[in-house]
């Protein structure tokens, strides 16, 4: 038995197209800004923020290609752009980082005044803009995607970017430290870092069939071993087809075959409902038969 659930989720086309937009417009304010008042702090946050308009438009490429029905090629869609896109979002955004870092690294040696009013005026407007974009993608009580909570996690990183520019800006115009900027510019590399590896690594372990986090396969195991008229279970695999959308395949031996009609459906029910598993594809075997791959997912 083979069932397909799609809930009806919330459209985020408009979302990226209007967080794209915004941060085009602000990456070239901030660069203009960071050019002429020599602010690394600007100039770093404004090539993180332009490798998220990259991730975000690379995170709506595979959000549209994943929402393609399947075809004869593709009989499972294109649902795996979605770990393509995380996964290439990712490393950019570690490129980025490895230039903040250097150039920061090379600022210490010669630190250079910023013009700290400017500066303020113009990461604020990054606050708004970067928290308005986050709040887009906020989630909604929509089912676990990587590739969408990448693009609200990357958005609110960004919010408390600009919020500590603002602040390294404030505390340069009390103090005159020109070491503030690039020492602003490694915090930012950090967080971008701890971000990164926060989609890179689920987005990597998803890419190569792993189980995805949010379910334990042994509570799966558990609820279809225990079963009325299953005696044992195997060739049991969990995998996801995307970020949002899950399939298992098992085999059940029943030696007196399911009780009633609607047993595929409930049992596929439970494990949509208990554990958001969209796409399971049930056997039932009436006899002992040894697993395909013994000692791999057998039960």
């Amino acid at each position: 038995m083979n069932t397909h659930d799609h809930p009806h989720s919330h459209d985020y086309g408009r979302a990226f197209a209007i967080g794209i937009a915004l941060n085009v417009l602000f990456v070239l304010v901030e660069a203009f800004y960071g050019w002429l008042t020599d602010s690394l702090a600007l100039l770093s946050d404004a090539g993180h923020n332009l490798s998220d308009v990259l991730g975000l438009l690379m995170a709506w490429g595979g959000f549209y290609l994943a929402r393609l029905r399947p075809s004869q090629r593709h009989t499972y869609g294109l649902g795996r752009a979605t770990m393509m896109a995380a996964v290439f979002n990712a490393l950019i955004l570690l490129v980025a980082t490895g230039g903040i870092v250097w150039e920061a690294i090379a600022r210490f040696s010669h630190p250079v005044p910023i013009q700290g009013g400017t500066v303020m005026a113009v990461a604020a407007i990054g606050i708004a803009i970067n928290g308005f974009t986050a709040w887009l993608f906020m989630p909604r009580g929509e089912r676990y995607d990587l590739n969408l909570r990448g693009a609200y996690l990357h958005m609110a990183a960004d919010t408390l970017v600009s919020l500590g520019v603002v602040i390294a800006a404030a505390l340069f115009i009390w103090t005159g430290w020109t070491w503030l900027d690039p020492a602003i510019s490694l915090v930012i590399a950090v967080v971008i870092l701890l971000g990164t590896w926060n989609l890179l690594h689920p987005a990597l372990r998803l890419s190569l069939d792993a189980v995805p986090a949010s379910i334990e396969l042994d509570e799966v195991s558990n609820y279809l071993t225990t079963l009325p008229g299953v005696s044992a279970i195997h060739d049991l695999h969990v995998w996801a087809m995307s970020t949002s959308e899950t399939a298992l395949t098992v085999h059940l031996i029943m030696p007196d075959g399911h009780p009633d009609g609607d047993f595929l459906y409930r049992v596929a029910k439970t494990l949509h409902d208990k554990f958001d598993i969209d796409h399971p594809t049930i056997q039932i075997e009436t006899g002992e038969h040894p697993c395909v791959l013994s000692g791999h997912a057998a039960h």
